[in-house]
């Protein structure tokens, strides 16, 4: 299947980008007005998230979610084919900070949230990190195409270790120095072990492997704040949160992170990824121990 799959994506990804785009419009109105895809969940989370906003600027959103939605997996398919030269044309980051910080000896945890478009940004920390570069992600059922995204994010050397492997390969991983890329927005599987905090105004469970690890290896973190500035155009700022991660009380840089992550999803609510949903869980008396706001976690 994989000898059959590449080849017709390494041809579609030839396609000029104008072109692309015009695909992804088509996709994106077959995928809210057609297909719904997750429809009311991307609506239940916007809801969620700006109580303040009418329903037209909520529809306005949506729309515009679903067009940086199919133009993240378009611009992804690019990249199977993209010169090095057209890809610093699409994005940018200044990692001058990040490789100070590695001279001194530290492992660094970037720690972005789920904008568009982050397959953009782990290729650029790859690139040009002065140490090797770990990405932990999600395999996929299709094996063809898994083996085809595992080949696209290691093509500039990336470290590559499935989600699944992560907890047995990690020591031997991470024995030396390193940088790591980690989404810490997703929901955690036991939302009894996660830090409950305010998201939104709403209480939400946030992992707690990425806090912890930085704390118990007293790793730098950086927050990568990904901008859309026009289509086909990326910047990826990068904001050291701190450089010495044990010197944080408990909950306190998973907080750091959560309001960096939702001033930057303020900014561009339109490019987060919607369709997950991010109010899962429900807050329960009995993670009262796991709570680390002053406020009460009971909303209206």
């Amino acid at each position: 299947m994989y000898f059959i799959v590449y080849p017709l994506l390494y041809l579609f990804s030839l396609l000029p980008l104008f072109v692309l785009y015009r695909i992804s419009d088509f996709t994106a109105f077959l995928m809210y007005h057609v297909i719904k895809y997750r429809r009311d969940v991307v609506r239940a989370n916007l809801t969620h998230a700006f109580p303040e906003k009418e329903l037209k600027e909520i529809i306005s959103i949506e729309k515009k979610f679903y067009r940086n939605f199919t133009d993240a997996f378009i611009e992804t398919l690019k990249m199977i084919s993209i010169s090095d030269r057209a890809f610093s044309k699409m994005a940018s980051m200044d990692l001058t900070e990040a490789n100070r910080i590695a001279a001194t000896g530290k492992s660094i945890q970037f720690e972005g949230g789920h904008q568009f478009n982050w397959e953009l940004a782990n290729w650029i920390i790859s690139r040009d990190m002065k140490i090797p570069f770990v990405g932990v992600y999600h395999a996929l059922h299709n094996k063809a195409f898994d083996k085809i995204m595992y080949d696209l994010r290691a093509k500039k050397g990336t470290r590559l270790v499935s989600t699944k492997e992560f907890k047995n390969r990690m020591h031997k991983l991470l024995e030396t120095q390193y940088s790591i890329g980690l989404a810490a927005d997703q929901n955690p599987n036991d939302a009894g072990k996660a830090y409950w905090i305010m998201f939104f105004g709403r209480p939400v469970p946030f992992v707690h492997g990425p806090e912890r690890s930085a704390v118990q290896r007293n790793n730098a973190v950086i927050f990568v704040k990904q901008i859309k500035l026009s289509r086909g155009k990326y910047r990826f700022d990068t904001k050291v949160i701190t450089e010495n991660g044990a010197e944080w009380k408990d909950g306190d840089l998973t907080k750091a992170y959560r309001d960096l992550l939702e001033e930057t999803i303020r900014e561009q609510p339109d490019n987060y990824l919607w369709s997950h949903r991010r109010w899962k869980w429900e807050y329960r008396d009995d993670f009262k121990d796991r709570w680390f706001e002053k406020e009460s976690p009971y909303v209206n």
